[in-house]
């Protein structure tokens, strides 16, 4: 009788985390305000910069992140963004302070894209 070991199979890929979608607005050198989504805030920032993001950030480079709201998956993201891009500029400008307020900030120290304050 054979007491070998069980046929059992091995995932040998290791385990990747669960994607966290995030909602971001960019604050461009000229004062206007980019949204978007990714999963990688720092890199999204650094392909906008280097020219290899969206084609918005051509005419003008981004200054810095003046809002991040992490989302679930990619559909409520999605959602989230179109959300945000119908507000007013106003209504922008008020979801940025009240995240500002949130995190304990004032309006003029906003994160850099390398996390440093303003």
């Amino acid at each position: 009788m054979d007491r070998g070991v069980a046929d059992q199979s091995v995932d040998l890929e290791p385990a990747r985390p669960p994607s966290r979608w995030t909602v971001y607005i960019i604050e461009s050198e000229r004062g206007a305000l980019y949204t978007g989504i990714t999963t990688a805030p720092e890199r999204r920032f650094r392909e906008h910069a280097s020219g290899r993001g969206a084609r918005w950030f051509r005419g003008t480079a981004p200054r810095r992140f003046v809002y991040l709201e992490p989302c679930d998956d990619r559909g409520s993201a999605l959602r989230r963004e179109a959300a945000i891009k119908r507000l007013s500029r106003a209504e922008k400008l008020a979801l940025v302070a009240a995240g500002l307020a949130q995190a304990g900030l004032a309006v003029g120290e906003a994160a850099r894209s390398d996390g440093a304050p303003a």
